[in-house]
């Protein structure tokens, strides 16, 4: 595979390379594994492979999960159909940073996307390095965030544009889950800020340690992680990638989050993402 580094701290583009041969191939899968937790997220341009393939590709890392909200592809479970169609405008739960599915108790390993049919001009897509933001804060915010959770919540990302009755059908289904602020990668060993758009608040922030008088908890927890939260928008810690079709994006979705630019309506962009079983994070 021929390596093309895109910035200083995140993203690769591969070359010379068929992701259909790597999905049945241990050695090429392995070379690229090892690549995806060296660039964190790999991009690959004109791979006309089938949607089996595809499938199989991705579960070379492991088994492939559903998503309760969008819609799979009815012959390859587990391929997930994010379509931009004329008439789903105006979507925009995309369009902000996050970590995909941090509201399962064990969210995603990552996710091999494809894009079937991109705008000419937009709809980009923005990865960025958790791992580096972790590691640029100060030293002050670092050890305030030691031993710290937070919550996350598909109710109050997914679950705001629907009805009353749905929305709580949709929590009790899936329970706000509870993670470190703070997780640590398990293959790498590498600390990740892991808060994002389906944050909700810290869980254990108000102890006699950092709360004196009631401003301290609120709104000074909520300024704390809407800070963390913030340093996804940094943009040394980020690549952007310019989507054509048949191009692929591989991300390792536990040290990353991504931004689903949404600048192209009314043109369509319709993508499909096998993602990854993960494990909880710690």
């Amino acid at each position: 595979m021929n390596v093309q580094p895109l910035t200083c701290h995140i993203g690769a583009e591969l070359r010379e390379v068929d992701l259909a041969r790597v999905a049945h191939d241990d050695e090429l899968f392995a070379e690229l594994r090892a690549l995806l937790l060296e660039y964190q997220v790999l991009f690959v341009r004109d791979q006309p492979i089938s949607r089996a393939d595809h499938v199989a590709l991705a579960r070379r890392f492991g088994p492939l999960e559903d998503h309760p909200v969008l819609g799979s592809d009815p012959d390859n479970p587990g391929l997930v159909r994010i379509y931009k169609d004329l008439d789903s405008a105006p979507e925009h739960y995309e369009n902000s940073f996050h970590c995909d599915a941090t509201w399962r108790e064990c969210p995603p390993l990552g996710s091999v996307l494809r894009a079937v049919q991109v705008p000419l001009v937009g709809g980009d897509t923005i990865w960025v390095n958790m791992a580096e933001a972790y590691r640029r804060l100060p030293e002050s915010v670092r050890e305030q965030l030691e031993g710290l959770h937070a919550r996350h919540s598909i109710e109050a990302s997914f679950g705001a544009a629907m009805p009353v009755a749905q929305r709580h059908q949709l929590h009790d289904r899936y329970p706000d889950a509870e993670h470190p602020v703070v997780r640590t990668h398990p293959e790498t060993g590498e600390k990740v800020l892991f808060v994002n758009s389906f944050t909700t608040h810290f869980v254990d922030y108000h102890t006699p340690q950092r709360v004196r008088f009631g401003f301290d908890y609120a709104p000074g927890a909520a300024e704390l992680l809407h800070y963390l939260i913030r340093q996804a928008a940094v943009p040394e810690y980020q690549v952007r990638w310019r989507w054509t079709p048949d191009s692929f994006a591989i991300w390792d979705n536990r040290c990353t989050q991504h931004y689903a630019v949404q600048d192209y309506w009314p043109a369509v962009r319709r993508m499909e993402r096998a993602g990854i079983v993960g494990d909880k994070p710690f």
